[in-house]
């Protein structure tokens, strides 16, 4: 199968980031990146390279409140609230009583509800969807699962996306009301998605974009659930091990791949505009 977009649209956009694994973007259009070794970068549309704070341990999913607040999904600390300043304190490592082992992603509803999976084990079944409501109260609302991942959350903010990598499928939860949680067992959205998929990112046609670690890939599935393979590098160098995405530019049709596998950032012009997350709209 050939993918939709050639690997030749692809570019790199910043260099001398340690092993990224996710990409985020703030209100002001500046790029945030974690390093493995629990770095924070901001990296400004021309490029410039900022090393903000260092966390120790490994840096994984990033993700901006509605008040433009940084979180950042660490497993030696659990969730860390990182600010501009440097300055970081520790958010969570409950959910309740349920300790978290290894969080993975966030994604925060309009509410201020942020949505967190606790990954667990590899190939152990142990992974947990959570949410923290915005007075820090943390639930456990649906698992176990093999190894929960990526998530990403419709416009309407019905429906939560969410990576379970040890099976390669994409599953969906239905939402309560204002961010209540779920409201039944998840249906499986997605199968056969690469290998190892990672992360998640919608556009603003419903366009839902399957990053795939192990096999340095990314699939696209529209809502009819058709799914096709959106682009591919071969050679695993503009696509190297991609296990996150994010939408920006100045047109907002520019999504960035963190690279987990390499020391950089990638980005191409995909021809449709993503959907705002709630710090960008």
């Amino acid at each position: 199968m050939l993918p939709e977009l050639s690997i030749d649209a692809f570019e790199i956009f910043a260099i001398g980031i340690d092993h990224p694994e996710c990409v985020a973007f703030d209100k002001a259009g500046d790029l945030w990146a974690g390093g493995e070794a629990g770095q924070i970068y901001r990296i400004t549309p021309d490029r410039k390279v900022e090393l903000i704070a260092n966390l120790g341990g490994f840096s994984g999913g990033l993700a901006f409140s509605p008040n433009d607040e940084l979180f950042v999904c660490n497993p030696l600390h659990g969730i860390v609230r990182v600010r501009r300043d440097s300055s970081f304190s520790i958010f969570a490592t409950l959910a309740n009583t349920h300790k978290l082992i290894c969080p993975n992603f966030g994604v925060f509803d309009s509410h201020g509800n942020y949505y967190v999976t606790d990954s667990g084990n590899f190939r152990k079944r142990n992974g947990f969807l959570i949410r923290f409501t915005p007075d820090g109260q943390g639930k456990q609302l649906a698992g176990p699962f093999g190894y929960a991942n990526g998530l990403a959350l419709s416009a309407d903010e019905r429906f939560l996306f969410m990576v379970e990598s040890d099976t390669d499928s994409v599953l969906r939860f239905e939402l309560g009301k204002d961010g209540d949680g779920v409201t039944g067992a998840p249906e499986t959205y997605a199968t056969e998605c690469g290998r190892f998929p990672d992360g998640l990112a919608l556009d603003a046609e419903g366009n839902l974009y399957v990053s795939c670690y192990a096999s340095d890939e990314i699939w696209r599935i529209n809502p009819r659930r058709e799914k096709t393979l959106f682009a591919w590098d071969r050679w695993a160098i503009l696509l190297g091990s991609p296990t996150n995405m994010a939408f920006g530019g100045k047109d907002f049709d520019e999504m960035y791949f963190a690279n987990l596998a390499r020391t950089t950032i990638t980005r191409a012009k995909v021809g449709r505009k993503g959907q705002p997350l709630v710090n960008q709209r």
